[in-house]
């Protein structure tokens, strides 16, 4: 690697004012995301080792280890808001970045000739990891030589992959096995590129190995989740057939069903929701990647696109499958459920009219014994107030027998009879006014 510091150091974000004029507030992040991921000048031979941790506890974890590194090397450690950040180390550089549920850390150095215990990496003793190991990378870069390519018959030919790239300036190989170590091996051969190239290239071929394995987390879920899917599947098979049959119905217990299954698939498919989401867009990474590459084919090689179509694609189409498949079954339960919410409608508005039909019977009897017992209170009232004045006509009579008191009694009944039946008339109506008042 060149010495250089910009050769591995991460450059500051643009600020201030453009030719005087004041600049937008978010101008310095939108210029600065394009070298936020600065690959490093790599000379060959050099090694590079690469572990991602899966960090979901935040950046504070990171930022520990990274002020143990910076103590060990005597250097002042980088802000908490950091999300990338370079340092030397001994002959070459670690360099760490922090991603969205992962981090990386990146040590890049020359390649040892008598073993690796001549390399002088950070991930030795007094390493603390952040976090669980998801993904481990050794990259070897060496001179396209006869000696170097020996070291491919190191790889196990049954998933060996091996192309050339960079217009022949270059070879890649691997077979995305680990080594004691636990890494995956990659070997590059070089013929001439410049360190730019040879950076880059490394870079690309790291996140293809990074990314595939993020990519692959997907798919033990998907598997877990499958079966669920089927269960609630079958079921709602189930209720439905037994919508079908009327007589036997119960609508109650169905709709309480329905509704178990759609709150189970909501809360799987919720669950679910980030990692097929993280595992498409990992897998979108690897295939930008890989056209990146342009790889031509060794005869009797397999190439890394080819490769990895085969054994990654049928499990991002398993992820998808299984997502889709909660999708449908989603809006499927939402169907099944409005339908047996309107027959319960329709069995609820039956019931009231039912309930409305028994109130109005009522109410019929209710008026008629209303109307009968009104009338016998008129003939009641009529008779003790004729009997009244029965009784003032007697005592009249005493006095002046001009007229009898039989048919004083007698006369009087016609109008008393209709003044009681036209005051209990009234009284009815005021009662019935008010009530009306009172309804509206």
């Amino acid at each position: 690697m060149t010495a250089r510091p910009s050769s591995f150091e991460f450059l500051p974000r643009a600020t201030g004012s453009v030719m005087g004029f004041p600049a937008h507030g978010e101008r310095p992040g939108a210029l600065g995301e394009v070298h936020s991921r600065p690959h490093p000048l790599v000379e060959t031979p050099r090694v590079l080792i690469q572990l991602s941790f899966m960090t979901e506890a935040g950046s504070g974890v990171d930022h520990a280890v990274l002020s143990e590194l910076s103590r060990r090397l005597g250097i002042a450690a980088p802000d908490r808001q950091a999300r990338h950040h370079a340092m030397k180390w001994g002959q070459g550089s670690v360099r760490w970045e922090r991603h969205t549920e992962f981090s990386t850390y990146l040590w890049e150095g020359p390649l040892g000739e008598t073993g690796r215990s001549d390399e002088d990496s950070p991930f030795g003793n007094g390493f603390s990891p952040p976090g669980a190991v998801i993904s481990g990378i050794r990259l070897e870069i060496r001179k396209w030589t006869p000696a170097g390519e020996k070291l491919i018959a190191g790889f196990d030919p049954t998933s060996l992959c091996y192309s050339v790239v960079e217009n022949g300036a270059a070879a890649i190989v691997t077979d995305f096995r680990q080594d004691g170590d636990g890494l995956t091996r990659i070997l590059v051969l070089d013929r001439g590129m410049t360190p730019a190239r040879t950076g880059a290239l490394s870079q690309r071929l790291i996140d293809i190995e990074t990314y595939r394995t993020l990519a692959m987390l997907g798919l033990p879920m998907a598997l877990s989740l499958s079966g669920r899917v089927r269960r609630i599947e079958d079921r709602l098979a189930q209720i439905t057939r037994e919508m079908k049959a009327s007589e036997a119905r119960d609508s109650q217990m169905l709709l309480a069903d329905l509704t178990e299954l759609a709150a189970e698939l909501e809360a799987d498919a919720a669950a679910s929701l980030y990692r097929f989401g993280a595992s498409r867009a990992y897998d979108g990474i690897v295939r930008e990647r890989l056209d990146a590459l342009d790889e031509a084919v060794v005869p009797g090689y397999d190439t890394w696109a080819g490769f990895l179509q085969r054994r990654v694609a049928p499990a991002m189409r398993t992820c998808r499958s299984v997502e889709e498949r909660q999708a449908n079954l989603s809006r499927k339960l939402t169907r099944a459920t409005t339908l047996l919410r309107t027959w319960v409608d329709v069995e609820v508005e039956k019931q009231n009219r039912d309930l409305l039909a028994s109130m109005n019977n009522r109410a019929r009897v209710q008026l008629r014994l209303q109307q009968t017992v009104e009338g016998l209170s008129v003939a009641a009232v009529s008779y003790y107030v004729v009997g009244l004045v029965g009784y003032i006509a007697k005592g009249a009579s005493a006095v002046d027998h001009a007229i009898a008191p039989e048919v004083v009694t007698a006369a009087a009944v016609p109008p008393v009879v209709l003044l009681v039946w036209w005051g209990v008339r009234r009284i009815r109506r005021a009662h019935q006014e008010h009530k009306s008042a009172a309804a509206e």
